[in-house]
């Protein structure tokens, strides 16, 4: 196991997953939904309604999107790596009701699911 492998294996002790079908079926009551790839990445398709806050400036953005920490907060990337670092660090900000996408934005595409371009 890599450094990088053992540190997302330990995150995701921490954190709360939700699956690509419970992203379709409940949506908005997931929270706020914040797609934490890249510009070029979002610019490429992201998942309606998402918002982009790239994982580089999330923790310095946050309190601007979400001032309430009870805020229901769903983050997502491409695989479900950096969204699941990202989950952990918010929490560790204060935030108390964070979730990240299990398989990212690749596995809500594989699944047929709509992309917004």
């Amino acid at each position: 196991m890599t450094r990088y492998q053992a540190l997302l294996h330990d995150a995701k002790t921490r954190i709360r997953e939700t699956g690509i079908d419970d992203l379709r079926r409940q949506g908005a009551t997931l929270g706020l939904l914040i797609d934490t790839r890249e510009p070029a990445e979002w610019a490429a398709g992201h998942i309606p309604g998402a918002m982009p806050v790239p994982r580089g400036i999330l923790e310095s953005k946050i309190e601007q999107l979400a001032p309430d920490v009870d805020q229901p907060i769903m983050l997502y990337c491409a695989s479900g790596g950096r969204s699941a670092l990202a989950a952990d660090s918010l929490q560790r900000m204060g935030y108390r009701n964070v979730r990240s996408l299990a398989g990212g934005f690749n596995a809500w595409r594989e699944a047929g699911h709509p992309v917004q371009t």
